[in-house]
């Protein structure tokens, strides 16, 4: 027999009874029945309950072990009786009891307890990592993540994309986020940086000729944490492909995601149709470019009904300004002044002066608008915004007025809101859509410049005649992203490979050629010597893995993440250098003025 087991804590069935075998693991938990000892014995692969009787000569050695010590076993396997089955447990038909066990490590007193995933502190849980990675949950996440993975190479395999590897020390690029930073001993004074993306390497592959690449590519970026964006590296699908439309790359790539998600969606449905909406109707009808339509609000502007009414806040704003708009936010069932009320302090909440509102009631055989809005704007006005949205008895309607420009995220939380707290959201689902034509440049007002609104390798609608000829801020991008249930799983678009679109764009943000050519050398040289036209995306594989485990947060999905400070608790990092580390990179640490 070998020396640790013969089968695995998830092996044993009935057809096993009779038999002797060996098993090793985790002690999960010790239960004492007057005298007859259960041991839950838990590995990689699953569970198997011991019973130790008091005439056995392992009974000694069970009653002083604790939760989570190594232990061996050998024991008889024994079929459990009709009412002691356990249709819970892949072992739950049979029992092994014990008649050897040995201590192969004991464990001190558990600083973070591991039977009955009970809440913890995220510090301790981050700091013993290897424990929390014990619990059941957090350890099926990640095992299921390296299923979805395996999935997705798999599928990108099966329809020609072939897989390599792009280096991880490289330049600095302009992708939206810091870099991490890594010095040249050799060269002193100068730094690498860790990829925000493969991003001009995958240009290259495509323009030395590789045709489709893939790889599960870690990125590093030194950014603020956030629950839906771990600090410091990720992990992402990235293709790219050459000689394609984005119709093309959305082609591609809708039959990878929806089989992924199909896959480990456990029976929930998946979109098998994916729409493609352009980012201002996105922005206009959910308030948001990554909208959850399984939220069936639509807004829709509503300005007319309140153009010279009675209702002189709006009505003075849209007399005054020609970029107001009013923007209707409809509520099904949401007919309550009660309700209203509540979303009316919930807008307060969030720093807005309030949130203008009507539901509609029937008073015998009439259908009326209630609220203070109706009565300032009248019957006619009232019902021909119900008629407008569809509305009926027992609905409600919210409105927001004010530059869309300033009051779209507003707008696209109070219907997330609505819709939340009226249980209007189908949440045994996955809805997948494509947002397109986003915009090529954006204003930053503090700076007053505009920038690359996303990714500045990416190919202008109208190429160089656009850029000539139009207002920048009006120009689009082929630029897509994808989006399920609320949240941005992949972004790509078709690339800029023309060397004169190149400088242009960057040209409008303000540098030169010169420095183009300098700090996008190798991609710049490339396109000197004939490159296809390419696009493609990546996709986040920690947010599809956490939303297809039903996780709130990717430190859920994550093996060993930093904390919400950007600090690996486990390992104790990011950690000083010594002096002679310093020494040789030519370095030195100069403190942060403290600020009075």
């Amino acid at each position: 027999m070998h020396r640790y087991r013969s089968h695995t804590c998830a092996a044993l069935s009935k057809s096993d009874v009779g038999q002797t075998v060996r098993l090793s693991g985790w002690v999960h938990r010790v239960r004492d029945h007057g005298g007859l000892l259960f041991i839950d014995l838990r590995d990689h692969y699953g569970m198997t309950q011991i019973v130790v009787d008091p005439d056995s000569p392992a009974f000694k050695t069970a009653e002083t072990v604790r939760g989570e010590w190594v232990i061996r076993i050998d024991g008889l396997v024994k079929a459990r009786s009709d009412e002691t089955v356990n249709k819970h447990m892949a072992t739950g038909e049979i029992e092994l009891y014990a008649q050897e066990i040995e201590v192969l490590s004991a464990a001190k007193e558990l600083p973070l307890p591991v039977f009955g995933e009970p809440d913890y502190p995220e510090d301790v849980r981050l700091k013993y990592r290897f424990l929390d990675l014990r619990r059941e949950t957090l350890h099926r996440n990640i095992v299921k993540r390296t299923q979805i993975i395996a999935d997705m190479r798999r599928r990108m395999s099966e329809i020609g994309f072939a897989e390599y590897s792009t280096p991880i020390l490289t330049a600095s690029s302009p992708e939206g986020a810091r870099d991490f930073l890594v010095p040249s001993r050799i060269h002193e004074g100068k730094f690498f940086a860790l990829p925000q993306a493969p991003q001009q390497y995958k240009q290259l592959l495509m323009v030395a000729g590789f045709d489709r690449y893939f790889q599960i590519a870690p990125c590093f970026r030194d950014e603020d944490p956030r629950a839906d964006r771990l600090p410091g590296e990720f992990y992402q699908l990235d293709l790219e492909m050459s000689f394609v439309t984005q119709e093309d790359v959305w082609n591609t790539m809708e039959p990878v995601m929806r089989g992924v998600f199909e896959q480990f969606a456990e029976g929930k449905p998946v979109t098998q149709e994916f729409r493609r909406i352009p980012h201002e109707t996105a922005i206009r009808t959910y308030g948001s470019d990554k909208p959850d339509l399984r939220n069936p609000i639509e807004m829709q502007a509503v300005t007319e009904h309140f153009a010279g009414s009675g209702f002189k806040v709006f009505a003075n704003m849209i007399a005054s300004n020609p970029k107001v708009e009013v923007w209707a936010i409809p509520a099904k069932t949401g007919g309550s002044r009660a309700f209203c009320d509540r979303m009316n302090a919930w807008a307060q909440s969030t720093g807005q002066p309030g949130l203008g509102y009507i539901f509609w009631r029937k008073e015998g055989e009439k259908l009326e608008g209630a609220g203070p809005l109706a009565k300032n704007i009248g019957e006619e006005r009232t019902d021909a915004i119900r008629t407008q949205l569809g509305l009926d008895d027992g609905d409600a309607c919210f409105f927001v007025a004010g530059d869309p420009a300033k009051f779209y995220k507003f707008a696209g939380e109070a219907r997330t809101r609505a819709g939340e707290e009226l249980n209007l959201v189908d949440r045994d689902r996955f809805e997948l859509c494509w947002i397109i034509d986003f915009p090529f440049y954006e204003w930053l007002e503090d700076e007053k410049k505009i920038d690359f609104a996303h990714n500045p390798f990416s190919m202008p609608q109208g190429g160089l005649e656009a850029l000539n000829t139009q207002d920048p801020l009006s120009l689009k991008a082929y630029q897509y992203d994808l989006v399920c249930n609320g949240f941005e799983i992949a972004s790509g678009s078709i690339r800029n490979q023309l060397p004169e679109v190149m400088v242009k764009a960057f040209e409008l943000t303000g540098k030169s050629a010169e420095e183009v050519e300098e700090q996008f050398g190798g991609l710049y040289r490339a396109f000197q010597y004939g490159a296809p036209p390419h696009g493609g995306m990546a996709a986040g594989i920690d947010r599809v893995i956490m939303l297809l485990v039903g996780a709130k947060n990717l430190r859920e999905v994550t093996l060993f993440p930093m904390n919400q400070q950007a600090q690996d608790l486990l390992m104790g990092a990011p950690s000083p250098a010594t002096p002679a580390q310093l020494r040789e990179l030519a370095l030195r640490v100069i403190p942060t003025a403290k600020k009075d």
